[in-house]
């Protein structure tokens, strides 16, 4: 059993009291669990624990504030399939820019740059800062079995791949999850629990859950629900930067946490996601 890292923990629960942007479960947006997922890799109904989608309702005007405008932007920049060069036009390296010049504006990622300063994890200066959290989300580099650069930080995690076809892999995002529902390309198969994974909960902001997406099964997914995306690119780049393990425990809210970070070439992310372990002090507030 890992042990959380209190320090890690204290700076987590700083970020989560900063997210000003952070979406209320059942006033601005509303899920419908329904059952439980089955067990296998398969695209067919029988693994279909959910006959309706996962949002019944989000309130699309946060998706206005700027942040949110900022990362939607970019979720269209990417060719899914592994094995696939990715072409980086000057329109989405601006784009890229953009959004991390939204970003580190924002309260959660102000913080986030302070504690990384105070480690000597990261340069001081704001230019030298958005250089770094490039180089970590938006570098390509050349996922397994591929010969050229066909991946990123950003892409696997936010936006999603697919390999072979068949497999999803990444795509640990709300937003993409809900927009690619809305458009049809994302197939709800209803949450996931092991037994010793507690029961979700539609008024929590940590999902596990099986999808398809375009022809491919993501068959166990984990993601945060109604976050900010500040929030996430903050939470994220202290973990890789500040942990050398690829996973580390942490507390907030109510939640224990574990989240995976793998790391590629130690200079990029390879993926990073959120294992709920438990709930805690469930008298708090969300």
């Amino acid at each position: 059993m890992i042990e959380s890292d209190k320090e890690l923990s204290t700076m987590v629960q700083e970020l989560w009291d900063n997210d000003v942007n952070r979406l209320k479960p059942g006033k601005d947006y509303r899920i419908s669990l329904q059952g439980k997922a089955g067990g296998t890799m398969a695209l067919s109904d029988d693994n279909d624990g959910a006959g309706y989608p996962l949002f019944t309702f989000v309130d699309e005007n946060i998706f206005k504030k700027e942040t949110f405008l900022a990362f939607i932007s970019l979720l269209d920049n990417y060719v899914s399939d592994t094995g696939e060069p990715e072409i980086v036009t000057p329109e989405e390296e601006a784009e890229n820019h953009k959004f991390l010049d939204s970003i580190v504006q924002s309260p959660t990622m102000k913080i986030a740059h302070k504690y990384l300063v105070q480690k000597n994890l990261s340069p001081k200066d704001e230019k030298g800062f958005k250089e770094q959290l490039y180089r970590i989300w938006f570098e390509l580099y050349a996922r397994k079995g591929s010969s050229r650069p066909d991946s990123s930080g950003f892409e696997h995690v936010f936006v999603g791949e697919t390999r072979g076809g068949r497999t999803v892999i990444g795509f640990h995002n709300w937003i993409q999850l809900y927009l690619q529902e809305k458009l049809g390309h994302i197939d709800y198969k209803g949450y996931s629990v092991n037994a010793n994974s507690p029961q979700p909960d539609e008024n929590k902001h940590i999902l596990a859950l099986q999808f398809s997406w375009k022809n491919g099964i993501k068959p166990k997914g984990s993601i945060f629900i109604g976050v900010s995306p500040e929030f996430e690119f903050a939470l994220y780049t202290l973990c890789f930067l500040h942990s050398p393990n690829e996973r580390v425990k942490v507390q907030f809210s109510f939640y224990d946490v574990e989240i995976v970070c793998h790391h590629y070439n130690q200079k990029h992310i390879g993926t990073t996601y959120p294992v709920l372990v438990k709930y805690n002090n469930l008298n708090k507030k969300t």
